[in-house]
């Protein structure tokens, strides 16, 4: 996320025999976050009625949300890859549907970004830059392990999404906050999915 800088100016005050002399110096402060309204990101004009300030600040949540969405497809699609054990067949084809459900909602969100006049930010290199979550292990084999990963993944991506639907809501932007509403129901369906394989009566 940019940085705003502040700078002071520092007076240094020197008594000579010719009278006063003024030294300036600046100095750096300290940098502060800045709101998604401040980051310059450009927006194209529509009839959406919608502010600027107002999209701006939905289409960088969404460009987030965007970004772990990629990371999460891409993670479900090594365990899809690299899943072995006994319940191979089962895993390797439900792997396959929880990734196929999420690079749906991935051009789903891409989408609204550019319904809004943004810009979708949807390489492979921004969303490794931009992703909270955690990186995937790439030597765990067995589909216990797979299970355990991925649902932590889908849970984390499911929480931060809910929390874009509560941020769009407040912003007046009720469209997206629907949209957000279907995604986290979805990841919700999906993660039962896979802790159904996990769980056991205690």
């Amino acid at each position: 996320m940019p940085v705003a800088v502040a700078v002071a100016v520092a007076v240094t005050v020197t008594v000579t025999g010719g009278g006063w002399r003024l030294k300036l110096k600046q100095c750096r402060i300290a940098p502060s976050r800045v709101s998604a309204v401040d980051r310059g990101e450009r927006v194209y004009k529509t009839k959406i009625d919608l502010s600027d300030k107002v999209r701006r600040n939905v289409v960088a949540i969404l460009n987030d949300r965007l970004a772990e969405a990629i990371d999460l497809q891409s993670q479900i699609k090594q365990a899809h890859w690299n899943v072995k054990g006994p319940h191979f067949i089962a895993l390797h084809e439900l792997f396959d549907r929880i990734s196929d459900a999420v690079l749906a909602q991935i051009d789903l969100i891409a989408e609204r970004v550019t319904s809004l006049g943004g810009t979708a930010e949807g390489t492979v290199a921004v969303a490794a830059r931009r992703s909270k979550l955690k990186n995937y292990p790439l030597s765990i084999t067995a589909g216990r392990d797979h299970l355990l990963y991925l649902s932590t993944q889908v849970a984390a991506v499911g929480k931060a999404v809910r929390s874009g639907i509560d941020d769009t809501e407040e912003l007046g932007d009720k469209d997206t906050a629907d949209l957000f509403t279907g995604i986290s129901r979805e990841l919700d369906k999906y993660l039962w999915f896979l802790e159904a394989h996990l769980q056991e009566r205690g």
